[in-house]
């Protein structure tokens, strides 16, 4: 235990903000503008870890710089649980709404422990949210609190894989659901940090080929009041209320931010980056009738937008209640710091910005992390909309973004709603109508994320099913632009299942021969399903979790060719330069130095093998031939990258039909290495690697089934 501190602490610092310990005692500097009284509060545990509700010290940070209240505490040390208690005006009309009777979470605090328990003390208003009356029972039994952390850890030689964005292949999973029910992870570590590093993840990951795992939400959170009372969890984690701190709850151990280091060291040993999903725009405090945990009990005024002319509200772009005030410096300071934090300490490559265009509008955030020497050269990938603005192509470089119109014309096209093929080809080839001033590596590509259906569901339901979310069936997005094939859900029909597996083949390969970045979703590639359910995120449970080594419910039925797909794709890529540009395509034929490149570096075709024109794109098939002879980027000491120029035939038809392979000179003879529409790995030669492979000769005639797609190497 650690010693009796004193009744008011020693001066102490006003940086950094947080708890810090020196080995003697903690440092603690807290940011409020219009508290009155400051309190460090300090618990014990039992012997069994327990959280002891009756050991509550107080020790009175009573040192004042500026808006930072301050003190040092002797003999505190890591392990030592603490919150804070700040006294001062209670009067929403003005933005403030300060209570002594709630325990405050430090906003820098590294680690957390305990739950949020719904109880009536963990609000800091009586009756009213918008009235004047606030609330005096003591919330510290119901809420998280801090954790002292040392802050030492053995990284040995890590090092960032720095895999630049033209070979990036992005994998979003949830910590917790990918491995919950991994059958190689030893029981005790699945569904944690542990249990992601482990060598049976690991190695799926590395034999997939994907270079980089987006995690969802993994900063600590806390789940909605609303979803507690209804038995439900916030199971994504996009409700955060510790920016420093691994949510511990994913942890193995009682040790979450050394669980957490460990596995980042483990996946940088495989060569994989850590991205994390986070959300700055908002915190899990939500709106006026939401609990008084930190930020709203600091200096709400401060650290939230309140609505002009009504300060008692607080504007809410997010839709999530509340947003935070980052056009405030200190509040900007608290993102960057935190960045920073998860970079410098945990080695984290990158983050992917919940609902960015909050974070963007009326702030100087984009442009301070593009001047920071630290985050400007990790990977940032942006979310780039909210419920005021969309804001897709506007971000600066070196930023990446979702490209959600990537997402809703594949989609469209490949299932026959809003069949574009020239929108499609413009999304194929990097969608330089959005990104022109960056480069295609700008668009973050993607047919399925967390949000919405999975792949198997996005071709087996055209309704969504979240009747288990207890929002009768009103939560989730109407529009999927999804198809079922004629039944909706499960099936045993033969002839279903088929145009199924077909569908999901050709999107999954479109996406990983499209130029740009692409996004694949765990469980994807082994037919995860969520049922139908196309808003899983109170689902803590089957409906959410990765199902290994395939999933049985896949109402697509089974389809053990989806990983041999995948994986076999993003082996072509990594050897392709061709087919993970850094420049866009100009479509004309040029010269590359003293070399006249015989062909444009890319090129559309009709089914009749003749060059498209400008009323050729109304039909359902196209073939475009990308040139590996006219690539502008260039070596490190300046030489041509020259590489294998390829066919790809793209059919979104529901009938069968006939190409004619184009002749001189893009092409004489070429090697078929995919067809989307087999049913074995025959179809599949370039992924057995000892198939030999087809040759077929210009001006011949290819059947090419009903939505499916082609691959062909031009062989000379």
């Amino acid at each position: 235990m650690n010693p009796q501190p004193p009744d008011t602490a020693w001066p102490g610092d006003p940086a950094p903000l947080g708890v810090t310990w020196d080995g003697a005692g903690i440092n603690v500097a807290v940011y409020s503008r219009s508290a009155e009284a400051v309190d460090l509060c300090l618990f014990d545990t039992t012997p069994d870890g327990r959280y002891d509700p009756s050991s509550e010290r107080r020790v009175a940070l009573v040192e004042r710089s500026g808006a930072v209240w301050h003190g040092y505490v002797p003999g505190c040390g890591p392990g030592q649980r603490y919150g804070l208690r700040v006294d001062g005006p209670y009067d929403p009309p003005t933005g403030l709404r300060h209570n002594a009777s709630k325990l405050l979470l430090d906003p820098y605090a590294r680690q957390l422990a305990g739950d949020l328990v719904l109880d009536p003390a963990i609000f800091g208003y009586a009756a009213d949210p918008y009235g004047m009356r606030h609330d005096h029972r003591d919330s510290a039994p119901h809420v998280p609190h801090g954790v002292v952390t040392a802050g030492n850890f053995p990284w040995g030689d890590d090092r960032p894989p720095r895999i630049p964005w033209s070979e990036t292949a992005i994998y979003e999973l949830h910590v917790k659901g990918f491995t919950k029910l991994h059958p190689g992870v030893p029981k005790p570590l699945r569904g944690t940090y542990a249990g992601l590093a482990h060598p049976s993840v690991i190695e799926h990951l590395v034999s997939l080929g994907v270079t980089a795992l987006e995690l969802l939400p993994m900063q600590a959170h806390v789940s909605e009041p609303r979803l507690l009372a209804s038995g439900h969890v916030n199971y994504w984690g996009y409700n955060t209320i510790g920016y420093f701190a691994p949510h511990p709850g994913y942890a193995a151990s009682d040790d979450p931010v050394s669980e957490f280091r460990a596995m980042v060291r483990q996946l940088h040993e495989a060569g994989l980056e850590v991205i994390l999903d986070v959300v700055y725009n908002h915190t899990a405090e939500g709106g006026e009738e939401g609990p008084t945990l930190s930020f709203r009990g600091l200096d709400n005024a401060a650290y939230y937008r309140l609505t002009p002319g009504d300060l008692r509200r607080y504007a809410d772009p997010t839709g999530c209640g509340n947003t935070l005030n980052i056009t405030a410096a200190p509040v900007l300071a608290l993102v960057l710091d935190s960045l920073r934090y998860w970079v410098r300490e945990m080695h984290v490559d990158g983050f992917r910005f919940d609902l960015a265009s909050t974070l963007m509008r009326d702030s100087a955030f984009v442009e301070a992390v593009g001047q920071d020497p630290l985050l400007r050269d990790v990977k940032l990938i942006a979310e780039p909309w909210d419920l005021r603005g969309y804001d897709l192509g506007r971000f600066p470089s070196p930023w990446a973004e979702w490209n959600d119109q990537y997402r809703d014309c594949l989609r469209g096209t490949w299932h026959r709603l809003t069949p574009s093929l020239a929108t499609l080809a413009t999304r194929l080839s990097g969608s330089a109508d959005i990104f022109s001033r960056r480069s295609p590596t700008a668009s973050v590509n993607f047919v399925t994320a967390h949000d919405g259906f999975t792949l198997a569901d996005l071709v087996s339901y055209e309704r969504k099913h979240n009747l288990d979310n207890g929002e009768g069936n009103r939560d989730g997005n109407d529009s999927n632009a999804s198809y079922n094939g004629g039944a909706e859900g499960p099936t045993n029909d033969a002839k279903i299942q088929a145009a199924r597996h077909k569908l999901r083949r050709a999107q999954l390969a479109t996406l990983l021969l499209s130029a740009g970045v692409p996004l694949l979703v765990a469980g994807d590639e082994l037919g995860r399903t969520q049922l139908g359910n196309n808003n899983a995120y109170c689902q803590d449970n089957e409906i959410s979790w990765v199902a290994w080594p395939y999933d049985r419910r896949d109402p697509a039925g089974p389809d053990p060719l989806l990983v041999s797909l995948v994986s076999g794709l993003l082996r072509l890529r990594r050897r392709s330069p061709v087919l993970r540009r850094t420049t866009f395509f100009r479509g004309g034929r040029v010269a590359e130095g003293d070399v006249l490149v015989p062909v444009p570096d890319i090129s559309w075709f009709r089914p009749d093998g003749l060059p498209m024109e400008d009323g050729d794109w109304q039909g359902d098939t196209v073939t475009l031939h990308v040139s590996g002879q006219a690539l502008r980027a260039r070596m490190p000491h300046g030489e041509r990258i020259v590489d294998d120029s390829y066919l790809i035939v793209l059919h979104t038809g529901a009938a069968d039909t006939i190409i004619t392979l184009p002749g001189a000179p893009w092409g004489r003879l070429y090697a078929l290495l995919l067809d989307t529409a087999a049913d074995d790995l025959g179809g599949f030669p370039h992924l057995t690697e000892t198939t030999p492979l087809t040759a077929v000769t210009s001006g011949e005639q290819l059947p090419v089934t009903g939505q499916s797609l082609r691959l062909l190497r031009v062989l000379g």
